[in-house]
């Protein structure tokens, strides 16, 4: 029984497109939390700015005003290992001065060049992740030659560069960036090709969960798109195929439904043959 890891989303933020505003308080975040922990999540990630398409940047005090009181209260609170979700690195700073451990980077450390730095002198573990552009424009007509080369090329780059800035090969994990910069096709064409990504030598970190390509799956069968809040059943059947693929920490909003629906996964592969 291959184990993966479950990461639960905690966004603190007004506008993020599944749960904007739910958890922005930071006492409803805790709790969220301590939800998310007891439907099964084994890592939680924290963020204080929203990365939908067409979301602008907040500024560093905003989103440290965000995210600390609630990494601070987590931290005292429980054993699971806490994920800031930034791209500034005196964020992810103030968040591992609170107990955070692992940096979750979807510009992969590309526009701050203190982040590779930071992470290594603290011996954070980190997530480098590929976006082509940035989140107020990644979705205007992204364009590939092959999406899985451009990707795994930009990643095995992105995570040699870590390594030369001091970060040890086993805390960096890999993240093809599903919805960041890419069309429904792409999206599938990596999410088929998520072995060809594990060749690059570090574990993948996936996140599908209630993302618009699924809704235009739906769409594509001539069915109305659902909502991002009842995409769960779409979420699942596609968590499920990247663990398959060998993905290693998937990061997701419906906890309890992926561990549940991978124990039998699990259980049905083991009596296979």
């Amino acid at each position: 029984m291959r184990r993966i890891t479950i990461m639960g989303v905690i966004n603190v933020t007004p506008d993020s497109f599944s749960d904007g505003g739910l958890f922005l308080d930071p006492a409803r975040a805790v709790e969220h939390a301590h939800a998310l922990i007891a439907d099964g999540a084994e890592w939680l990630d924290v963020g204080g700015e929203s990365s939908r398409p067409g979301a602008l940047s907040v500024s560093a005090a905003e989103e440290r005003a965000r995210i600390l009181p609630v990494i601070r209260a987590l931290s005292r609170a429980v054993r699971v290992p806490i994920s800031i979700d930034t791209t500034k690195s005196e964020v992810a700073s103030a968040a591992l001065d609170e107990g955070a451990s692992l940096v979750n980077d979807i510009e992969a450390g590309v526009h701050d060049p203190q982040m590779l730095p930071l992470v290594a002198r603290r011996g954070a573990q980190y997530c480098a992740m590929h976006m082509q552009g940035r989140p107020r424009d990644m979705q205007i007509e992204p364009r590939y030659h092959n999406v899985l080369g451009e990707v795994a090329a930009f990643l095995d780059e992105r995570r040699e560069a870590a390594i030369h800035a001091g970060i040890e090969p086993s805390r960096i994990l890999l993240d093809p960036g599903i919805g960041f910069g890419k069309t429904l096709e792409h999206n599938l064409a990596l999410l088929r090709g998520l072995p060809h990504l594990l060749e690059l030598g570090a574990p993948l970190l996936v996140g599908v969960s209630r993302k618009s390509f699924l809704a235009k799956l739906v769409e594509s069968s001539g069915r109305i798109a659902p909502p991002a809040q009842d995409r769960a059943a779409l979420t699942l059947a596609a968590e499920l195929h990247a663990a398959r693929q060998g993905a290693a920490v998937i990061r997701t909003h419906d906890v309890r439904a992926l561990r549940e629906a991978w124990l039998v996964e699990s259980a049905l592969s083991a009596g296979a043959g």
